[in-house]
């Protein structure tokens, strides 16, 4: 039978209440006094199911441990000894039958508990003296810093006037002089009656030494790595069984702060660690630059650079300096960095060989060295988006002696470079086993290099076996390079695999004059070829490459007004310090390098 509408509802009324009354009663269990400590708080413990991270010591949310429901009572009882009268601790009973049966701590359970309490508190008090202790050594260091700062107030020093100005390069001529110099500090260790300071200002290192009133300044108190100073003293040398750079060192009796570094988290030796994270040394390239490994790079790249300079300048071959802003193609299209010049497209050069090659008939042999740009969608340790290219062309030249100017010219860069003390000694450094490559280079057809490939198990990418025709892949090249283990000319390629004006071989028409030169650790450093002389062989190029003749009506000419044979290569700076200094990545020979994604800083 039916109840009738008011009295459901009264009956879901009373149930309600009912329901509410017991879930009252169940929460109200974490407050039940035991009956002879009706006035102490009652923790509940379960050591299966508790939390001491996030239990708060009732029914519902017990603690998994006495010692951390005991140590849950605010505030603290006035005393340990016993713990059961500041609470009553109840714990769960493992073996029970009925699920909420709780037992108060065992008499073994309260005296594990009293130990761990006493574990903490000495643990509190030890905590606690230690830090009253840094608390005072920090007080104490502060009293005599700011005592120290009130006594160098009163500390000047006077600069005589007499020393001999100088960079640091020349000190060790300078030996017995009083000298003045400027530069940054490149390490720093104060000691208690000395500092040691090794200064660099860009020609060199040297070590000063500061001592008496030098090192009571506010000046001495204030120095960080990195600042600049201006420094004072007498050059001497350094004592027996000592070293220091150039086997000098400068006793200083007057100095100053020029421009301070900052200290604390804005250190420099912060900045930059042996961990750093590359993309952050990147962005850090300005500071890393101070490093002795960047500067030692960048020394040999200026000192190699000069000597290809004289080489050049040795053989009469004579320096140009074309444009980086062209219209027209060298190497093809998908490579061109492409930018509005005018409203007209324009882009930058990625070779300069077609400009070295219009002035052969009026300068005779040339070259140049500049910044070259290739947008290769590649993040390989060889490759960069802008790099320094190295360029010649020469006439009235075969094939042979194109490849005897190359080897020529490595080897004796190659001499200049170890002959000079500087930059031996930095090779030497950065590249332990460097040993200067001898003559003749190993020269290898192309088709005897696919043959090399295969009887020595380097496959393609794929993992299928190279044939006629392949463009070598960097890594089976350098494997192969590294291999030999030593230079080699890599000459003839196909002609499908090389430029439009690279001249073919009269016996193998498919094939070109064309060498790459490899080095091992690295690979390629120098791609060049004989170029096409015949002014009817360079039209039937254009056409094959699809290339349209009139842009190139200057480049054609030279054909046309009185052509000869001549030849011409391009050397990769940065990957010739990559086999000379061995580092691992062109970029480290780059001053600001830049690659795919970063044009920064």
């Amino acid at each position: 039978m039916s109840l009738p509408t008011q009295s459901i509802v009264d009956k879901a009324q009373e149930t309600a209440t009912k329901l509410a009354t017991a879930v009252t009663e169940t929460l109200k269990l974490d407050d039940k006094p035991s009956p002879a400590r009706p006035d102490l708080p009652v923790l509940y413990i379960d050591e299966k199911t508790g939390s001491d991270t996030t239990g708060n010591g009732t029914e519902l949310s017990p603690f998994a441990t006495p010692l951390h429901a005991y140590l849950s009572i605010s505030p603290a009882p006035s005393s340990d000894a016993d713990p059961t009268s500041a609470v009553i601790l109840l714990v769960r009973k493992v073996d029970s039958a009925v699920h909420n049966e709780w037992v108060e701590l065992s008499a073994s359970a309260k005296k594990k508990l009293v130990k761990g309490i006493q574990g903490v508190r000495a643990k509190e008090a030890k905590r606690a003296q230690e830090g009253e202790k840094a608390e005072r050594e920090k007080a104490e260091a502060a009293e005599r810093e700011k005592k120290r700062r009130e006594e160098a107030k009163g500390v000047g020093l006077v600069d005589s006037g007499d020393a001999t100005k100088s960079k640091i390069f020349a000190l060790p001529d300078l030996i017995g002089k009083r000298v003045q110099f400027q530069g940054w500090v490149h390490r720093y260790r104060p000691q208690k009656t000395n500092y040691f300071l090794v200064i660099r200002d860009g020609t060199g290192f040297v070590q000063c030494i500061l001592t008496g009133d030098c090192i009571r300044t506010t000046d001495a108190l204030d120095l960080t790595v990195e600042s600049t100073v201006e420094i004072s003293g007498k050059v001497e040398k350094v004592k027996e069984g000592q070293s220091a750079p150039g086997g000098i060192e400068v006793v200083v009796d007057y100095w100053k702060i020029i421009g301070l570094a900052p200290g604390g988290d804005d250190a420099f030796e912060g900045r930059l660690r042996i961990d750093t994270d590359p993309s952050i040394r990147a962005d850090l390239r300005h500071l890393e630059l101070r490093g002795e490994t960047a500067t030692s790079v960048m020394r040999v790249r200026a000192a190699l650079l000069r000597a290809f300079r004289d080489r050049f300048h040795a053989r009469r071959v004579i320096e140009v300096t074309p444009p980086c802003m062209v219209q027209t193609s060298v190497e093809g299209g998908s490579t061109l960095f492409e930018f509005d010049y005018y409203g007209a497209k324009a882009y930058l050069t990625q070779s300069s060989q077609l400009y070295l090659e219009t002035v052969l008939p009026s300068l005779g042999d040339v070259y140049c060295i500049q910044e070259s740009f290739r947008a290769e969608k590649s993040l390989t340790r060889r490759h960069l988006s802008e790099y320094t290219h190295l360029e010649a062309e020469l006439v009235f030249i075969k094939f042979k002696d194109l490849l005897d100017h190359i080897e020529g010219m490595i080897c004796e860069v190659v001499d200049v470079l170890l002959a000079d003390p500087s930059t031996a000694e930095i090779i030497h450094t950065l590249h332990p086993e460097f040993k200067p490559p001898q003559r003749p280079f190993m020269r290898l057809d192309y088709r005897d290099a696919i043959t090399y490939l295969n009887e020595h198990d380097i496959t393609k990418e794929d993992g299928t076996p190279h044939v006629i025709g392949d463009d070598i892949a960097e890594a089976a090249e350098r494997k192969m390079t590294d291999q030999i283990g030593r230079p080699i000319m890599l000459i003839h390629f196909p002609k499908i695999l090389k430029s439009f004006y690279m001249k073919a071989l009269s016996d193998a028409p498919e094939f070109t004059e064309s060498v790459d030169v490899l080095v091992p650790g690295v690979g390629e450093v120098v791609g060049g070829s004989m170029r096409i002389s015949d002014l009817e062989e360079l039209i039937a190029g254009y056409k094959r490459e699809g290339i349209p003749m009139e842009p190139y009506y200057w480049f054609t000419d030279q054909r046309k007004y009185g052509t000869t044979e001549h030849g011409g290569y391009g050397l990769g700076v940065e990957r010739f310090l990559a086999w000379l200094l061995k580092r691992y990545t062109v970029r480290e020979c780059s001053l600001y390098p830049r690659w795919m994604g970063r044009a920064t800083p």
